[in-house]
């Protein structure tokens, strides 16, 4: 059969490469971030660190490269908040690698307080690093994409936009991923038939270097227990349990799939 797509597609291993791909991965000076940035430049994308801390951000792409010598890092120091240094951001990536095919929009920070007694200021802080930045990152990532036809978007939401986490308060944080997941949905669809797709991947609790500090104080050593008892796979992530999902949602092995959110949480939101 000549349209036999299973006989004449590549192999399959093929089709998760991002050799010629061009990443950028902001947050990803640390943790979850970092692994992408990883993950992103082993399956052969050239990456662009993004953070706001340039320092943490130079020592990924000293690791990148030390990793995989053939492949093209970068780092750009870049507050996502400003609409004007996003812009910038990506301009810089198109300069600098010559093309922008996958963002991984991945800044983001927490807080657990009490909602009555968390100031205004600071919940407008959090969504606008949350959710205003993956907006503004979109955007400016579609406007090139856009124009060629073709691009990944990958937006990182939590496994606190599906549920309400216990025994910590942090409605404001729940709120802002929740809105990150609508996000990526309503863009999606906007741009589906103009070979944009845009995903979210929400991760569990994951063992990063601020949350191993958490564990060794006194409220992580409360909180830790309640989390592993309602976790089925009875353990935290690792950032590389993370890494499959970048790499698949940035393949063409994904290339049909849009508004999609990956739950990597040990099955914590299936129990």
């Amino acid at each position: 059969m000549t349209d036999d797509k299973v006989i004449q597609s590549k192999n399959i291993l093929e089709r998760f490469s991002l050799k010629g791909k061009v990443a950028l991965v902001t947050g990803g000076g640390q943790g979850i971030g970092r692994g992408f940035a990883h993950a992103l430049a082993d399956a052969g994308a050239d990456v662009a660190v993004v953070d706001l801390n340039i320092d943490t951000a130079e020592g990924v792409v000293k690791e990148i490269k030390a990793r995989n010598p053939k492949v093209n890092a970068i780092a750009l120091k870049i507050d996502v908040t400003i609409e004007s240094q996003v812009k910038s951001m990506v301009e810089l990536v198109v300069e600098k690698l010559g093309d922008l095919t996958i963002a991984c929009n991945n800044a983001g920070t927490s807080q657990w307080v009490d909602s009555e007694a968390m100031e205004y200021a600071d919940f407008q802080k959090l969504m606008k690093i949350n959710l205003d930045s993956v907006f503004l990152c979109s955007q400016a990532e579609a406007n090139y994409m856009l124009g060629r036809g073709y691009g990944k978007i990958i937006n990182t939401a939590s496994m606190s936009a599906h549920i309400t986490n216990y025994p910590q308060n942090q409605s404001a944080y729940n709120i802002s991923k929740g809105g990150v997941l609508s996000l990526t949905r309503n863009l999606a669809t906007e741009w589906a038939d103009r070979g944009v797709r845009v995903n979210s991947i929400s991760p569990g609790y994951t063992r990063t270097a601020l949350v191993e500090d958490l564990l060794q104080t006194e409220v992580g050593q409360k909180v830790w227990p309640v989390w592993k008892s309602r976790i089925p796979q009875g353990k935290m992530a690792e950032v590389t349990d993370l890494q499959g999902a970048v790499v698949f949602l940035a393949s063409s092995v994904s290339d049909y799939m849009t508004g999609a959110d990956l739950l990597v949480d040990g099955g914590y939101i299936a129990w």
